[in-house]
């Protein structure tokens, strides 16, 4: 009993220091969405300065011997014994971040966020002017310190896995690459067939002109609709649309507006409040321990992309939305129908622009990432070839072709903040939603109905109790077969896109 005592002491140790490095990285979250919203041009280089210090403080306070001392002594203890209890969680999630995040240099850590802020703030400048020559060499800079960053991890020719494995614990390239083939294989007849089916969906609705501030007001009303409590976030305006959850009753969003396109910050905003509703639904009690933190990105995206695709472009949805929308663009919508709107909203034509694809599409986007930064990491791919090699998968993989690099590759922000192996998650996202939302339908009973009364309570709590309030407790993969009771699969996700493609094109 006194061992078991004395480890319930160090747990209790360990708990506040990593609440007190949740406080940190909070400070950081805040700096961060701030640089991405309101940063005054010229604050850049201060502001990397102060950021990459926060990082170096942050990560020599979480590898510190007593760190390692302290879960060492738990380990050994029965305060461990049932992997799914609080403290079994904790521990073995922060031995997991404490091995990887030991094995780098402040120097390098500090490198790294620096160059984040200076890159992306590069990114931003030359997407504005068409200029990839002006961001090329913070690209190169950036993915030298990657390699940096995967050779400290162990590197070598798995360089790309030691990365991904800071978005997607687990997950590997192979079996990515294995995944993306098998849905491309499915994939790419059916967006064949849609494109020959000879139906046209009226997407020139979405092309009207469509006034910001109204546009906001709309986007605000739909997200509080669904679930995102504006009393513990917000909605801004940035370059590319972020979600980030900065502290319990602390979760901010992003989106942008475009006068002539509709679909951009609608849909982006229900996105990102997908992502913020996340947040906002882990247990505010465990924050800065792995009890409270998400488990994954591609389980965040899964979050994202069911409100944005499986909820808010469903015909129900928009049974109770659209005439909300018509009351704030009546001129507009006034000779549109519940069945034209439905049909342009779930338009299927490959496009230049990821955020703006369809869901058939979508997918096609990422493996073009997913294949270009894998060549990019590894030095295949010289950093100056990479808009001729964009260019090229865009026409391979969607039968598009590239009028410029900032509808090209200097259209996603990833890269400029070395989030290498961030892309597939986007995918796996969409895989994990399409079967959550199959199992959340036979568990609550009639979504459909639900949502045309504007009912949303239903989903929301199905997920807070299955996915938001387990924090770390189970990896993704265990977590998709303890919910749905079958391992992941692209077999749903093919389900939606063929019946839908079924319903509206006939194929």
């Amino acid at each position: 009993m006194r061992g078991m005592a004395n480890a319930q002491k160090t747990y209790e140790l360990l708990v506040k220091r990593l609440k007190e490095l949740g406080v940190l990285d909070s400070v950081g979250a805040v700096l961060g969405w701030d640089e991405r919203t309101q940063l005054p041009e010229k604050g850049a280089e201060a502001r990397a300065e102060q950021m990459s210090l926060i990082a170096r403080l942050r990560h020599e306070m979480f590898t510190s011997a007593e760190i390692g001392n302290w879960l060492g002594e738990i380990e050994g203890s029965d305060l461990v014994k049932d992997r799914e209890s609080d403290a079994a969680v904790n521990v073995r999630e922060t031995r997991h971040s404490y091995d990887r995040a030991a094995k780098l240099p402040s120097s390098l850590v500090e490198e790294l966020t620096k160059m984040e802020v200076l890159a992306q703030h590069a990114w931003v400048e030359a997407r504005k002017g068409n200029n990839y020559a002006a961001f090329e060499p913070w690209l190169a800079k950036t993915l030298e310190l990657k390699r940096q960053q995967a050779d400290c991890y162990g590197g070598g020719a798995k360089r790309y896995d030691q990365l991904l494995e800071d978005f997607e614990p687990g997950e590997t390239a192979t079996n990515l690459q294995r995944v993306f083939a098998e849905l491309r294989q499915e994939l790419v007849p059916l967006v064949g067939a849609i494109a020959q089916s000879g139906k046209e969906a009226p997407a020139e609705i979405l092309e009207r002109k469509y006034p910001a501030a109204q546009q906001e007001k709309l986007a605000k009303i739909a997200a509080k609709a669904v679930g995102f409590d504006f009393a513990g976030g917000r909605l801004d305006v940035s370059v590319h649309p972020f979600s980030t959850g900065i502290a319990p009753g602390d979760a901010r969003i992003t989106t942008r507006y475009d006068e002539n396109y509709f679909g951009d910050a609608f849909f982006g905003t229900l996105h990102e409040a997908g992502h913020s509703m996340y947040s906002q639904g882990l247990p505010a009690e465990h924050f800065g321990t792995p009890r409270g933190e998400d488990i994954s990105l591609g389980i965040h995206e899964s979050q994202s992309r069911m409100w944005e695709n499986l909820v808010g472009r469903s015909r129900s949805f928009w049974e109770y939305f659209l005439p909300i929308a018509k009351e704030h663009f009546p001129e507009v919508l006034k000779d549109v129908s519940l069945e034209q709107w439905y049909f342009a909203v779930n338009d299927v034509k490959p496009s230049l622009i990821r955020t703006e694809s369809d869901e058939a599409t979508y997918n096609l986007h990422v493996m073009v990432r997913f294949e270009l930064e894998q060549a990019l990491l590894s030095g295949d791919l010289p950093t100056k070839d990479l808009p001729a090699a964009w260019n090229g998968k865009m026409t391979e993989y969607l039968g598009v072709d590239v009028p410029d690099d900032a509808r090209g590759c200097l259209q996603d922000i990833h890269w400029s903040g070395g989030a290498i192996g961030y892309f597939p998650t986007y995918t796996l996202g969409n895989l994990y939603a399409a079967q959550f939302f199959e199992q959340a339908k036979k568990d609550v009973g009639n979504l459909d109905g639900q949502f045309a009364r504007g009912e949303f309570a239903g989903l929301l709590g199905w997920l807070r109790e299955k996915i938001h309030s387990q924090g770390k407790k189970y990896r993704a993969t265990e977590l998709v077969n303890r919910v749905t009771g079958k391992p992941l699969s692209a077999e749903a996700l093919m389900r939606h896109l063929k019946k839908k493609a079924g319903e509206l094109y006939g194929v």
